[in-house]
């Protein structure tokens, strides 16, 4: 990603969304929001969200399930509309994380500032939320993190017409809009709210991953990093917010592992499954979840041992990006 890149991207994923929520609130103010555009948000918002979960997350990053081209190329554009950044650096950036989680070189952990107190928690959160996106220096390498992604033609593709594509995902909702209410001001409101609005708050939420979840809440797993779960984001995030059980098992295709973490994006990829749109999907086994979580690991034969620490990161092998779907 360039310099005209770069700031394209800050452009269409921080700046417009933040006036356009600033204009949605001068117009909540004023009472001008209908119930279609809050069903444009709504409709907008859930398949953004699954673009980057199922789609940038689940299957390009970790390979948890295998899909048809068209369904591939489908959650690929889906995750684009959200405005985090094209699918390859977006991806590269995720591996990145996971090789280096919470060490040095991970783009976006929050306790690499050696500051303390709590001006070296906000300046750390500040850092892992939003601002790791300002600094083009610590933009992945695709060819390094994502050897296989970038021999992908449609995901080159898609990634190298990242503004076009977020650009039609502000006008659908609008079309939307215009549609319900044969209204022009319903095309204005509906990209409005389905398109500015949505992408600010869609991608808050995943920041928060981020950021909230490498410092605020529950650890059910020993992990080499400082990965949370955190239950009130679960919904929202469709998932994503199970960020512990996901940094125990990268390659899990479903994050919530007992029957009261909602994840629904595992929902989705279970529906998909049924209806024959992915296959392979990777389920972790209950005994090897209650293994890890109790400390254990399988040395064989279904037998379990203490798990070893984890090695420090000058020991950890070379896996030339491919260590966080395994």
């Amino acid at each position: 990603m360039d310099g005209r890149d770069h700031y394209g991207f800050i452009l269409a994923s921080s700046l417009l969304p933040f006036l356009g929520v600033l204009a949605a609130i001068v117009l909540l103010w004023n009472r001008i929001v209908g119930w279609s555009d809050l069903i444009v948000l709504a409709i907008m918002y859930s398949i953004a969200i699954l673009g980057i979960s199922a789609g940038y997350h689940r299957l390009l990053t970790h390979r948890s399930f295998k899909t048809s081209r068209p369904m591939k190329i489908f959650l690929a554009t889906a995750g684009t509309i959200a405005g985090q950044g094209p699918a390859l650096i977006w991806c590269s950036h995720h591996r990145r994380h996971h090789r280096v989680a919470d060490k040095p070189g991970d783009p976006h952990s929050p306790y690499l500032d050696d500051e303390p107190g709590i001006r070296g928690a906000l300046k750390g959160l500040w850092h892992s939320h939003l601002g790791w996106l300002f600094d083009k220096e610590l933009t992945s390498d695709p060819i390094r993190y994502c050897p296989d992604l970038a021999r992908d033609k449609d995901i080159r593709f898609i990634s190298t017409h990242f503004i076009e594509i977020v650009i039609a995902g502000i006008v659908l909702p609008g079309l939307l809009g215009l549609a319900i209410t044969q209204t022009w001001q319903g095309f204005l409101t509906g990209a409005l709210w389905g398109g500015l609005v949505r992408i600010f708050l869609a991608n808050h939420v995943t920041y928060a991953v981020n950021s909230i979840g490498h410092y605020y809440g529950r650890r059910r797993f020993d992990t080499p990093d400082e990965s949370r779960n955190v239950a009130w984001l679960s919904i929202p995030s469709f998932g994503e917010a199970w960020h512990n059980n996901h940094h125990a098992f990268p390659k899990a295709a479903f994050h919530g592992f007992r029957w009261w973490e909602v994840d629904l994006t595992a929902v989705f990829i279970w529906v998909c499954e049924k209806l024959g749109l992915v296959w392979d999907v990777v389920r972790i086994p209950q005994e090897r979840i209650a293994a890890r979580a109790a400390g254990l690991s399988q040395v064989g034969g279904g037998r379990t041992a203490a798990a070893a620490p984890p090695k420090p990161l000058a020991e950890r092998p070379d896996h030339h990006g491919a260590a966080d779907v395994e």
